[in-house]
């Protein structure tokens, strides 16, 4: 089977892909993140100048620093941001909710808040000229510990009913939300996505499939994407060395432990081919967004990933 849309898409990365203290010469994470929170205009300045060099040319607002409030420190508002974006072709396409600065969505006293923040991140969104909000859900537990928590139906029902809330209110500032699938959330494995689409209003609520993370979790991304393909807004195109075959503690360095069983396009185990053809037939079609955590040196990498996206875009993909 072949594409039946050939048209180029638009590029696009999560501006995690510039969180590499290499790239910025520096010697760890601790040290970039300071330097970036206190110098957000040098920062943006040059994650813009290496997007244009990389040829891509949309933006995944992300956690600090690549974030709203860093962007509105550096340009003032959202529509001088946009317009330093626009002078350089490039432009926001969605923005990243982190789970470490949002309200928590496993305690029930805090939809208020939760729908609050929502919703800043939406009207910042659409001042920007972005349509797409990403959210996840939250994290399991270190599996063996007591008392249990179980990612059953009630549990997934409460998260159905938050979406909702939340979905409706951004969808008021011209806004999908749109969830994606964390390693080691409770949107992991095949099941998780499944239970948690049948359980939301597809008129708001949609899909945010990680290829990487949903291979992580034993699980096959292009039937994911395949059985969800009208729900899809966006996706993460991400390649994965292997499943996480090990049991992670799930606390504050959960995603560094992850951070080995990823790796650049073309050189995992993700089914580009596959891929590609069940991303071509969603709403999130014209755009591809390319997330590499922490590339030493992204252009050279968003310039591959592009290369393995075009490929698999213009070869058969298994029926």
């Amino acid at each position: 089977m072949t594409l039946g849309n050939p048209t180029e898409p638009r590029f696009a990365t999560d501006i995690i892909t510039f969180y590499h203290p290499g790239f910025w010469g520096l010697d760890s994470a601790g040290d970039f993140r300071d330097w970036a929170l206190k110098n957000p205009d040098r920062f943006w300045e040059r994650v813009l100048d290496a997007l244009a060099e990389a040829g891509v040319s949309g933006i995944e607002l992300t956690f600090a620093p690549g974030d709203i409030d860093s962007a509105l420190r550096a340009f003032g508002d959202a529509p001088s941001f946009r317009r330093e974006l626009q002078a350089r072709g490039l432009s926001v396409v969605s923005a990243f909710m982190a789970a470490s600065e949002a309200p928590d969505w496993r305690h029930g006293d805090n939809l208020a808040a939760i729908v609050a923040d929502a919703e800043r991140h939406a009207a910042f969104l659409a001042d920007v000229g972005a349509e797409l909000l990403v959210a996840g859900l939250p994290m399991r537990q270190t599996f063996g510990t007591r008392p249990p928590f179980f990612v059953d139906a009630a549990y997934m029902t409460r998260m159905a009913d938050i979406a909702h809330v939340a979905g409706e209110a951004v969808a008021r500032h011209g806004v999908r939300l749109a969830f994606h699938t964390e390693s080691n959330s409770t949107l992991w494995y095949e099941r998780d996505i499944d239970l948690f689409m049948a359980l939301t209003d597809p008129r708001y609520v949609w899909l945010c499939p990680d290829s990487c993370h949903i291979a992580l979790g034993g699980g096959d991304p292009v039937a994911v994407a395949r059985r969800h393909a009208q729900r899809i807004a966006l996706a993460h195109w991400k390649d994965a060395v292997k499943p996480i075959d090990v049991e992670l503690t799930i606390d504050e360095t959960v995603f560094a432990q992850q951070q080995p069983y990823m790796t650049e396009l073309g050189t995992g185990i993700v089914d580009w081919r596959g891929w590609a053809e069940a991303m071509s037939r969603t709403p999130g079609a014209g755009i591809v967004l390319i997330e590499l955590d922490e590339a030493a040196d992204p252009v050279a990498a968003l310039r591959a990933g592009t290369a393995v996206v075009r490929e698999a875009r213009t070869l058969p993909s298994p029926a």
